[in-house]
């Protein structure tokens, strides 16, 4: 085998591969020999049949196959010898393969960029912290009784009001003929709930028990089925009776209701989840302050292969979820789309190096508590999840790639320097993305793209983690 190199620009290397004949032939025997072992030939036990006459019958047939492995052969030994690092797939292109020739092709590979790391020493960063205070704690208890009201019967005889919980019989009609699942009866209503289509509630308000009404309204054009989507309805409404939500009072029976000693315990509960929410904000703002400073301390060439799949998958997303085609979106939001793409690629190239230079990986047993993690939120179901991941490799890599992320993260905060700073809740919970716009002058803001085009900074990471340990 020749290897040539045509070029070397940067990141974009081309080699010309050249296998003579025989060795063309040789693999091409060797795959006879493996079929021989099996293939019925008349007069030939399976195995004792000659070369020759497999050739003959089924030589022709295989040619596809061996210049499959004779360019995977080819391409590997080219990477290999040269010690490249590709960056993606690369592309070949065959010039020649006739029988007697042999075979040449030439093979274009984008490398992943050598990357100087800098001194994590040097990231000096500031984490906000948080903690709930009484009043917090107090407003959360609120929720929480509000959540779990009960109702009774209004004594008085008066009309509706907002707030009001309406008992009430329905049938609706679409195009004069009634539909399923437009029909109930003793349905408990709370006008103001906005909980049934828009503008049903409202034509109840001043109505009396056992009075009947006609309620008309518009399904909404976004509305889950379609049949029903943009349609007028008319339903005829009886008032059953009427009644006011009861609010439970916060004391340690209430407490003991939803499982708790007292209530001091479940202020303790509460407590505790929202200094978890709290922790889980202030790791947002600071990983994002961390990536902001990888991003500023590292320049290199980004393959723009890597780039452009980036692009392409955040305008797929995108267009996707709002519904339309990739060509209708506008060219300022793709120019910002393609400055998220590059972000996402260099950082994640960033973290993939500092995961291969020390040797950070993810080992089975963190994988599988991540699969048990997914798997609890989907309570009854978790013996398909399992399943999905055990027969999907590729949902298995895209549950590992943010483990690899946070754990590199977390390698790096470990050696920068960080200082504490409390802060009020609403600064805590601000979004990182508006945080950090605000934060920079209007000439340096970061795109104002869609949230979930910003959400994974670096997305391409799993990639470059694969490639890199080559």
């Amino acid at each position: 085998m020749k290897i040539e190199a045509l070029k070397k620009d940067k990141l974009n290397h081309e080699y010309k591969v050249i296998m003579d004949d025989a060795e063309i032939q040789q693999k091409m025997d060797a795959r006879l020999k493996e079929i021989s072992q099996t293939v019925k030939m008349k007069g030939f036990r399976p195995g004792k049949a000659p070369l020759n006459m497999v050739r003959a019958q089924y030589g022709e047939a295989l040619k596809g196959e061996i210049l499959e492995r004779a360019v995977n052969d080819g391409a590997t030994q080219a990477i290999n010898e040269n010690e490249l690092r590709p960056a993606m797939q690369p592309k070949i292109e065959v010039n020649s393969f006739e029988d007697g020739k042999g075979l040449e092709f030439t093979m274009s590979v984008e490398l992943l960029p050598e990357i100087k790391l800098m001194d994590f020493k040097k990231v000096s960063l500031t984490r906000k912290t948080a903690e709930p205070d009484a009043k917090t704690i107090a407003e959360a208890l609120e929720r929480v009784a509000e959540n779990q009201k009960t109702s009774k019967p209004v004594e008085e005889k008066r009309a509706l009001k907002k707030g009001d919980i309406a008992i009430i019989n329905f049938d609706g009609k679409v195009d004069g003929e009634r539909r399923p699942g437009m029909k109930g009866e003793g349905h408990p209503l709370e006008l103001g709930s906005a909980s049934f289509i828009p503008g049903f509630e409202e034509q109840l308000i001043g109505k009396k028990t056992d009075d009947k009404v006609e309620v008309k309204v518009t399904f909404p054009e976004d509305y889950g089925s379609t049949e029903l989507a943009g349609k007028e309805a008319v339903f005829d409404v009886e008032v059953k009776d009427i009644h006011k939500p009861v609010k439970p009072e916060i004391d340690d029976d209430f407490a003991k209701s939803l499982g708790f000693d007292d209530k001091k315990a479940l202020e303790e509960a509460i407590k505790d989840q929202m200094q978890r929410e709290y922790d889980q904000m202030s790791r947002m703002h600071l990983k994002r302050d961390l990536l902001d400073a990888l991003d500023e301390a590292h320049k290199f060439d980004l393959p723009h292969g890597m780039v452009h799949a980036e692009e392409h998958n955040i305008l797929h997303q995108v267009a996707d979820q709002m519904k339309i085609k990739e060509s209708e979106i506008a060219d300022s939001e793709k120019k910002e789309y393609a400055d998220i793409a590059a972000r996402r690629v260099k950082l994640g190239l960033v973290l993939a190096e500092v995961g291969r230079e020390n040797k950070i990986e993810i080992n089975q047993q963190e994988l599988q508590q991540a699969v048990i993690r997914e798997a609890q939120r989907y309570p009854g179901q978790e013996q398909q999840v399992f399943e999905m991941y055990q027969k999907n490799p590729q949902a298995l890599e895209s549950l590992k790639a943010p483990l690899f992320e946070d754990k590199v993260v977390d390698f790096i905060l470990e050696i920068a320097t960080l200082d504490d700073n409390q802060v009020s809740v609403d600064e805590l919970m601000k979004d990182p993305d508006e945080d950090a716009s605000e934060a920079k002058p209007a000439s340096k803001k970061k795109p104002a793209a869609k949230k979930d085009a910003k959400s994974k900074e670096s997305g391409t990471k799993s990639k470059a983690k694969a490639k890199s340990s080559k």
